[in-house]
């Protein structure tokens, strides 16, 4: 069963700032991008990595990504960068679909998806626990409910699936504008998603704040007394 990483990668990342792409910002002196192909290879479990980069960055997300990678260009909206992904899937059984912004995500995460994807599910995610209580609110503002904590759980990458069930959940979405990850295309497809334990070190870079707390966890390995 042959399984193939997506690592869409063409996000501006205008929350993190910086000139770059948010992929192909430093952490540790390597891009977020080199991280995340690292730990998909780490797991054992990838027979093949996709990186979906800007149009104009091809030839250096491609020496990034290394051997056994392949490199298309993405699309305005992180959905549109998973199709072009997927319009180059050739052979693949399964797809793990791993935000490069994910960077420090253990390989251990990894393995647990692919694993259950092996077991059979049509898809998984990885999730934590959620810790703070959550409100929902109105359009003026209000707080309109409190969901129970008990039953949330917050979302991380990679997310896998079957091949065939990613593409027809995203091609029955193609007119949505509110994806916010590929298991809700699924769900709304009607797809049962099955969750698995993530891992706190798998969290999303998405502003300053998380590249200062990254760059500590690195610094902290590279540190023989840490």
């Amino acid at each position: 069963m042959r399984t193939v990483a997506l690592v869409p990668a063409a996000g501006k990342g205008t929350r993190l700032g910086g000139a770059l792409p948010k992929a192909f910002m430093a952490l540790g002196g390597r891009p977020l991008l080199s991280w995340a192909v690292a730990g998909l290879r780490d797991s054992g479990v990838i027979d093949h990595i996709i990186v979906v980069a800007p149009a104009d960055r091809l030839a250096e997300a491609q020496e990034i990504a290394g051997p056994r990678a392949s490199v298309v260009a993405g699309g305005a909206e992180r959905a549109d960068s998973v199709r072009a992904g997927l319009a180059a899937l050739e052979g693949a059984h399964h797809v793990l679909v791993h935000d490069a912004a994910r960077a420090l995500t253990p390989p251990s995460v990894i393995v647990r998806v692919a694993e259950a994807l092996w077991s059979g599910e049509d898809a998984v995610i990885p999730v934590l626990p959620v810790t703070d209580t959550v409100k929902t609110i109105d359009e003026h503002g209000y707080v309109a409910g409190t969901p129970a904590r008990a039953t949330l759980r917050a979302v991380q990458t990679p997310q896998g699936f079957r091949v065939p069930v990613l593409r027809a959940a995203h091609a029955a979405a193609l007119a949505a504008d509110d994806l916010t990850d590929d298991a809700m295309a699924c769900e709304r497809h009607g797809v049962p998603v099955r969750t698995v334990p993530g891992d706190p070190l798998a969290f999303k870079i998405t502003t300053p704040l998380d590249l200062r707390l990254a760059e500590s966890l690195v610094a902290a390995r590279a540190d023989p007394r840490a």
